[in-house]
């Protein structure tokens, strides 16, 4: 896979040359071309055996003007002009099926990129973000905002709350980044040691730029100039009872606070409502969650007594907000081994968010609309 390389997209690139009768010089030409003389057939008005003896015969009608010329001129070589620039209605399909086509030919043969941490940015920009972006708004119909707020250029670290049972608010958040941005920049997401034990998960999780939730991978992307996010609650702040939502959790030893002083760049709050009610956690099985490996086995209204049915999430309405962002690239090199800064700084990201969650929840109208 080393060898991999990208094959840009050229389907956009005219196929053929424009027809010289089509081009504006070819135009101007005839319309500043002078009229051709008219010579009239035998047996029609103004033919030789008609005209005076000797004398050239007269036109029947007014000579031709410049401008009705040039546009006859045109109307012949151009034909009746095409409002949609030339363009078919099949070639939007077309173009379509040609780059699946040159997608698929560039997974097989392999002539495609991943960094070093498996991200593959092609297949998550044409294939995962497009089955994510249905559930982001259609299903939770998700409201975003001051995501401009996220640096155009260069690292910075997206700190948020976790919640809903089911990590489905950090992939929701990635799709607000990628679609809504001014930069389209790509969120990099710290995942948990379990997400990176399942099967196919693992695999499709590296592939979306998810990486493993710690300081050395965090450190590394954020000097790469990458928009990495993090989600200090862990397993805390998913598997909490429903009578919690909306209560932040510890938020660690404030790591993330030090990883950011590393690497001087920006902290950026961000607050996300809805998720909370997905899946209203009303108890834990923690004996199923030892036989399974699983840090909690959630009990809902729903599930495990309706089945598959019951892991279907409920569709309630999403805000996820980005907040201002607290510069770290003031402090001196040592800061980051401050203790007493670290803890200031985690609570002063701690207390923007739940801020922010208590404003969006008085804001909110309902929980599904």
């Amino acid at each position: 896979m080393a060898d991999a390389k990208v094959i840009p997209f050229d389907e956009d690139r005219p196929r053929g040359g424009t027809p010289r009768s089509a081009t504006p010089r070819a135009a101007a030409r005839r319309r500043t071309a002078p009229p051709r003389p008219v010579t009239p057939l035998p047996g029609q008005p103004g033919a030789s055996g008609e005209s005076g003896p000797g004398g050239p015969s007269e036109p029947s009608g007014p000579p031709e003007s410049p401008e009705s010329s040039g546009e006859s001129g045109a109307s012949e070589s151009s034909g009746v002009a095409d409002p949609s620039g030339g363009k078919g209605l099949g070639d939007g399909w077309e173009r379509r099926v040609a780059s699946g086509l040159a997608f698929l030919r560039r997974r097989i043969t392999g002539e495609y990129e991943v960094d070093e941490f498996g991200f593959d940015e092609e297949l998550t920009d044409q294939v995962l973000m497009s089955l994510l972006r249905p559930l982001y708004e259609k299903y939770f119909r998700v409201e975003v905002r001051g995501v401009e707020n996220i640096p155009a250029e260069g690292g910075a670290l997206v700190v948020a709350n976790h919640s809903g049972t089911v990590p489905l608010d950090g992939l929701m958040m990635q799709v607000a980044v990628h679609d809504h941005h001014p930069a389209g920049r790509h969120l990099r997401l710290l995942a948990a040691d379990l997400v990176f034990m399942l099967p196919v998960v693992s695999e499709l999780a590296r592939k979306a730029g998810h990486t493993l939730a710690c300081a050395e991978d965090a450190e590394r992307l954020l000097q790469r100039g990458e928009v990495v996010g993090v989600m200090p609650e862990g397993f805390k702040g998913i598997g909490k009872p429903f009578s919690e939502r909306y209560k932040l959790q510890r938020f660690g030893r404030g790591g993330f606070v030090s990883t950011a002083l590393r690497a001087g760049v920006p902290i950026v709050p961000c607050s996300i409502v809805g998720a909370e009610e997905i899946y209203p956690m009303v108890g834990n099985s923690r004996t199923l969650a030892r036989l399974l490996g699983f840090p909690y086995f959630p009990i809902t209204p729903t599930f495990p007594w309706l089945g598959p049915l019951g892991a279907l999430p409920l569709p309630t309405k999403w805000t996820i907000q980005f907040g201002e962002p607290i510069p770290t690239d003031g402090y001196a090199p040592e800061a980051a081994e401050d203790p007493m800064l670290m803890f200031n700084l985690t609570d002063q990201v701690r207390e923007q968010i739940q801020h922010t969650l208590y404003k969006l929840l008085v804001r909110r109208r309902s929980v599904f609309f």
